[in-house]
């Protein structure tokens, strides 16, 4: 069959349900992907076990049922795990010790959208540069006739996965604190609204029932319309802190009690220095974006702190590589060794409840002593034709600078520095810029880098 190459992107397979992809496209996935799986495993397909899940999306029934029929027809097990987030189909496949998985999410775009994440055994991802686009190429070939001969069934794991992340902290540490939770409609209520019951939190929820028409707002907290909503929520109820998930509930989104959205690296030296307490000396990953407040507070507190490409195929891999015990990502990400160093939106948030808890201080406390030393741009997007001679540009144009090509370009003074990476999918160049001076040093060389990419 044809499909579409551009729905085979860097970390799953997406579009729009109807224009680019649908139930046939599932089909033909599930039948790649049990060949792509066999290759990868050095097994026949009908000596697989497959785990699927899928997400709360108006069309994820229809396929996954395909996805699963592709799967069955090339004679996989498959171990159908129902409507669930994310990370309880990683969790499945590690727990399970399964040859892989396949999720069927769009995760925080539109509801228009439909698509797949896949992982091979110990969740780890397939990505554009490791299985996804052979799984393009063995479709375009032409599937042969099925061998027919697998076989699918029902498992539920809600209760099993609720108890392995909440050994990720002391229940009894947790306090009964004021809390926002927004679900956006996807899968956080189901999967993480019993974790908060047991711990006695005094939880506000806000659209925690999955409805993949997503009636409030869409389900991604990183664009600050589909935020404002908690913000305004924490203040008004006077809450410790609000959290945020996106529509499959790999991610999460803290606000502190302030009212103030807490950033992602910021987020990931908090919970750094949290896992440096249980497990001293301990390896930490952070992205080419993130803030020099990463860095610092691992050493600061005896880990070694290691910088990484963006995204989670290559978080993944870098963390099997150097044992690293946590991972975080700038978007929202955050990675567990004790998680199949996969990525969870549950674990931080129960994390976070128990160090507000145990440090008797608010977050706004815990996040200002970041905020008044290290003043980021946040991620802003401008559009570049030629990208690799911008970034070229770029690099020419700081020579006294330490540069790195990791990712993109990373230019690095002993008091500001910045990276520029090109979008995996549009003729977009990201920028990432702090200064360790002030604000208004950041808004200043912020100002003249942007001049040069878009000149």
């Amino acid at each position: 069959m044809t499909v579409k190459a551009e729905i085979f992107k860097a970390y799953d397979v997406r579009g729009i349900y109807g224009r680019d992809m649908d139930g046939d496209t599932a089909y033909a996935i599930g039948r790649a992907f049990a060949r792509v799986l066999a290759d990868l495993r050095g097994k026949a397909p009908a000596d697989l076990r497959v785990g699927l899940g899928r997400d709360m999306r108006i069309q994820a029934p229809e396929m996954a049922g395909r996805l699963r029929d592709g799967l069955v027809d090339e004679g996989c097990t498959v171990l159908d795990a129902g409507m669930v987030g994310t990370e309880m189909l990683y969790y499945l496949v590690g727990s399970r010790e399964l040859d892989g998985g396949a999720m069927v999410t769009a995760s925080h775009n539109p509801k228009a959208y439909t698509g797949v994440k896949l992982v091979r055994e110990g969740a780890l991802a397939l990505s554009g540069d490791a299985g996804i686009q052979e799984i393009r190429r063995v479709i375009e070939a032409g599937l042969p006739e099925a061998p027919g001969g697998g076989s699918a069934q029902e498992v539920d794991i809600y209760a099993e996965f609720q108890e392995h992340v909440l050994g990720f902290i002391d229940p009894a540490n947790v306090k009964p604190l004021r809390v926002v939770v927004d679900g956006g409609n996807g899968m956080a209520g189901p999967m993480v609204g019993p974790l908060l019951e047991r711990l006695g939190l005094d939880t506000i929820e806000t659209y925690w029932t999955p409805d993949g028409e997503f009636p409030d707002h869409e389900p991604n907290p990183l664009l600050p319309e589909n935020r404002a909503f908690i913000i305004e929520r924490v203040r008004a109820e006077g809450a410790d802190l609000g959290i945020a998930w996106d529509g499959d509930a790999d991610r999460c989104f803290f606000i502190d009690d302030q009212g103030e959205f807490v950033d992602g690296d910021f987020l990931t030296a908090l919970l750094g220095k949290h896992v440096l307490r249980r497990e001293p000396g301990a390896t930490i990953l952070y992205d080419v974006r993130a803030s020099r407040a990463v860095p610092d507070t691992v050493a600061a507190h005896g880990g070694t702190a290691i910088v990484n490409r963006v995204g989670h195929a290559f978080m993944k891999a870098a963390m099997r590589e150097h044992d690293a015990a946590f991972a975080g990502e700038v978007s929202g990400h955050y990675y567990f060794r004790d998680f199949w160093c996969a990525d969870s939106g549950t674990i931080p948030a129960l994390l976070v409840l128990e160090l507000v808890s145990v440090e008797g201080r608010p977050l706004s406390e815990l996040v200002g002593e970041f905020r008044s030393r290290y003043f980021i741009s946040g991620e802003i997007n401008s559009e570049v034709a030629d990208q690799q001679a911008k970034m070229r540009e770029l690099a020419e144009l700081h020579p006294d600078a330490e540069v790195t090509w990791l990712d993109g370009v990373s230019v690095d003074y002993p008091d500001w520095h910045f990276n520029v990476r090109p979008s995996n999918t549009e003729p977009l160049l990201r920028l990432n810029l702090e200064s360790l001076i002030s604000r208004e040093d950041m808004e200043r060389r912020r100002d003249e880098v942007l001049a040069v990419i878009r000149s």
